[in-house]
């Protein structure tokens, strides 16, 4: 056999999004891609603001002496500085660029922390929904995923959450706003999973990190203001991503930002610098990081997201469907019609329309939608899910 037995099981149990990609594919070879309405694939159909074509231009056109080679691996600390003082602007915390480090993405990051952080089975809770690929980074690095489940809301269950915090807790992770609801955790729901986590530590005699993966804070709706979590408790890390609010994921372009109030960041950070590099990762991309320097604050327009929602929550919710309205990022995770939520997406493939079963982001029974995708696409998935809804609603 080629693969090992861990890669076969992942191979079978993982990555919904990716199958539904490949059927996608399948389905516009099949009738044309203007007859397929593919809502499967959380990928920015709108262009990077002007403002990182014109930093990319200008590194371009008078490229710095040298800025093609190694840097700290911790990253530019330019770059850093930029990122802790917009930090420090939107928090009220004292950010330097010692509490930040540059990474291939969100989910770069992610594997960092958790390589540096986890001893073998340590228990990381994770909140569901939650993104599928979340228990294969715990996993890489001898973790234990733990599932706890939000309400109908999806808002994070606090009682279901302290009953599953033990001696093995060695991190809770959030998203938010997150993927696949779209639901954005308020400050007061933070501030409570903080005095929680403290109460756990003080009870258990251990240390518990609060990480908060943010790919989409700056997607956020309706005049909500996001809120940090690095008030709520000391040993808090977050992770970010320029992917989805800069429109660039296939630039592989994000940070890790540590609570600078934290009593073991300067231990914390060394670890995350050498597992950085011995990963593999080395140091996010050159170019990536001298373009983004300038770009902390900016972000695609927000708007067209918000109009999206708008148009997708109204339609669904008149043919019937039962739909918590997303207050950021871009998707939408409607309660699927019938039990079975994976018999659902095969029957909204039968007018070419592509979602995501709930069991791809450990929530039956539901399906998710991505709606970063072209007005044209969107409208014409609306009669497919009429046509479904006729018959099931």
């Amino acid at each position: 056999m080629a693969i090992s037995n861990r890669s076969q099981l992942a191979i079978k149990q993982g990555g919904w999004i990716r199958k539904m990609f490949e059927v996608a594919i399948e389905l516009k070879q099949r009738f044309g891609d203007d007859n397929v309405f593919d809502l499967s694939l959380g990928n920015p159909i709108v262009e990077p603001p002007q403002e990182f074509t014109g930093e990319v231009a200008k590194l371009i056109n008078s490229p710095p002496h040298g800025y093609h080679r190694y840097m700290p691996n911790a990253g530019y600390e330019s770059t850093r500085d930029a990122i802790a003082q917009i930090l420090t602007q939107e928090s009220g915390l004292g950010f330097s660029h010692d509490e930040i480090l540059m990474t291939c993405g969100a989910a770069g990051a992610l594997n960092v922390v958790f390589e540096s952080i986890l001893n073998p089975q340590d228990e990381v809770i994770i909140l569901a929904p939650y993104f599928g690929e979340f228990t294969f980074y715990i996993e890489n690095h001898q973790g234990i995923p733990v599932v706890s489940q939000t309400n109908e809301s999806f808002q994070p269950d606090l009682e279901s959450l302290a009953d599953l915090i033990g001696p093995k807790t060695r991190a809770i992770l959030i998203n938010s706003p997150n993927n696949p609801s779209g639901v954005l955790y308020p400050k007061s729901t933070l501030s409570q999973i903080g005095a929680l986590i403290s109460k756990k530590e003080s009870e258990l005699g251990s240390e518990i990190f609060l990480i908060s993966d943010e790919p989409y804070r700056r997607i956020v709706f309706d005049d909500l203001i996001y809120p940090h979590v690095f008030e709520h408790h000391h040993a808090s890390i977050a992770i970010h991503s320029h992917s989805k609010d800069l429109a660039i994921p296939g630039e592989r372009i994000g940070y890790i930002a540590l609570n600078p109030k934290y009593g073991h960041k300067s231990q914390l950070m060394e670890a995350l610098i050498f597992w950085n590099r011995s990963l593999g990762f080395v140091n996010a991309p050159a170019i990536m990081q001298n373009t983004i320097r300038a770009l902390q604050g900016v972000s695609v327009n927000i708007q067209q997201y918000q109009d999206k929602r708008d148009l997708l929550y109204s339609e669904l919710t008149s043919m019937g469907y039962q739909v918590t309205r997303p207050q950021g990022a871009f998707y939408m995770f409607p309660k699927s019609p019938i039990e079975n939520d994976i018999e659902f997406v095969n029957l909204l493939q039968e007018y070419n329309v592509l979602t995501v079963p709930g069991h791809g982001f450990g929530r039956p029974g539901y399906f998710r939608i991505s709606y970063c995708v072209d007005d044209r696409v969107l409208n014409g998935s609306l009669e497919g899910f009429q046509k479904v809804a006729s018959e099931f609603i």
